[in-house]
């Protein structure tokens, strides 16, 4: 959109004083006295850009929101440029910057000033000079506290997309993500690490009998107990299903058996329904276990350990079995 000049900056009646580009500046007056004073409307448009190498906007009166574009679409970041501030120094200073989206929140005055007067300014006075790289520099901070805040809010998210949103453990993605970067840590540290694949017994059956929101609650059960018995170091993820796995850097193979057994002694006495009417036990869970070994990847030790899940299953039950030695342990 064309802005068009209402008057000059002698003749707007403004003050410089309160402009902080030309603060403690006393003799630059004249050289912005012929300077074009444009209007705005609330919502109008500005082109930061122009054929000359771009525009410094200051604001007189009213407010700007300024939003860095990506392409043809705003990504977002929004500036709020009060009375007394400018826009537009890096187009004028650097060309190739991305251009920026500004729009009048209200109606305002700006009073332009075009690259070449810019540049003439900051060869005739060293306070322009200085001035400009302490509000560049403070638009510098302003930026990078967004970025940070962007951040900060897109971890937030991405981590809570690494969670079931039922059961509250960490989901398949984070699994997916994290299992082989810790088997590379325990391969590149010499130091054990194992994991316990646990499917909830006849949980068919046990939808069949109290519905799917009984099935939710004994699944939320199971969560509950994986939390509160692994330790501060080890992981709990929902695989799919009722289907779940305990990872614990650190454990051996005989050591993460006996994390089994006390899982499956837990998951047996855990109430997931608060009025009992039903006797015990709710749930129970077949488990396999596989301990790490030498060159082995996320999807071997997985597959031992479904292997020795399976067995299991096929043994009764409601316990837990190890991959290599199909140690087997009935609770």
């Amino acid at each position: 959109m064309i802005l068009e000049q209402f008057t000059t900056f002698s003749a707007s009646g403004y003050s410089i004083e309160h402009l902080h580009l030309f603060r403690d500046i006393d003799d630059v007056g004249d050289l912005i006295a012929d300077c074009a004073v444009m209007r705005v409307a609330q919502g109008q448009a500005i082109a930061e850009a122009s054929s000359r190498g771009g525009r410094l906007y200051i604001v007189l009166r009213g407010a700007l929101d300024v939003q860095a574009m990506h392409g043809a679409h705003a990504d977002g970041i929004i500036t709020r440029v009060l009375p007394g501030e400018c826009v537009g120094e890096l187009s004028v200073l650097d060309e190739g910057t991305s251009p920026s989206a500004i729009v009048a929140v209200q109606e305002a005055d700006l009073l332009v000033i075009e690259a070449d007067r810019l540049w003439h300014l900051i060869d005739a006075s060293n306070g322009v000079a200085r001035n400009l790289l302490r509000l560049m520099s403070f638009r510098v901070r302003a930026a990078n506290a967004q970025l940070r805040k962007r951040q900060k809010v897109g971890e937030f998210y991405r981590q809570l997309s690494m969670r079931d949103g039922l059961t509250g453990l960490h989901n398949r993605a984070w699994l997916d993500e994290n299992l082989a970067m810790l088997i590379d840590d325990a391969h590149s540290l010499h130091k054990p690490l194992a994991i316990v694949m646990i499917d909830l017994d006849h949980f068919k059956k046990f939808n069949d009998t109290h519905g799917h929101l009984g099935g939710d609650a004994a699944l939320k059960a199971a969560a509950l107990v994986l939390e509160s018995t692994i330790r501060p170091t080890d992981f709990a993820a929902r695989y799919g299903g009722e289907e779940m796995t305990v990872i614990l850097p650190g454990s051996s193979q005989a050591e993460a058996l006996l994390a089994a057994q006390r899982l499956c002694e837990r998951l047996r006495e855990a109430v997931v329904f608060a009025d009992m009417r039903l006797p015990l036990p709710h749930v129970t869970a077949s488990m396999g276990v596989a301990g790490l070994q030498p060159g082995q990847d996320a999807a071997s030790l997985i597959a031992a350990a479904d292997a020795a899940l399976y067995r299991a299953k096929e043994s009764g039950r409601n316990r837990a079995i190890a991959a290599t030695t199909a140690a087997t342990t009935a609770v």
